[in-house]
């Protein structure tokens, strides 16, 4: 098995629609910049409330990768 040494960085991705797809808002938005993303983890959930409904989701992950040579 080669080493590897790994980095992580922290983003909050939002959403309308629900948790997943703000996850996916994010991770989607660092793979344009960022290479051998390997692992995410949530970090924290919150919401925006209007008029008694859920009106948007923010979740906070980190995100791990690969550093290269």
């Amino acid at each position: 098995m080669t080493e590897h040494t790994y980095r992580k960085i922290e983003l909050t991705g939002s959403s309308n629609v629900s948790i997943q797809h703000a996850i996916e808002n994010a991770v989607a938005k660092a793979g344009e910049t960022i290479q051998d993303m390997r692992w995410f983890e949530v970090v924290e959930t919150r919401g925006h409330i209007e008029r008694n409904k859920v009106a948007h989701w923010q979740v906070t992950i980190k995100i791990g990768f690969t550093l290269g040579d």
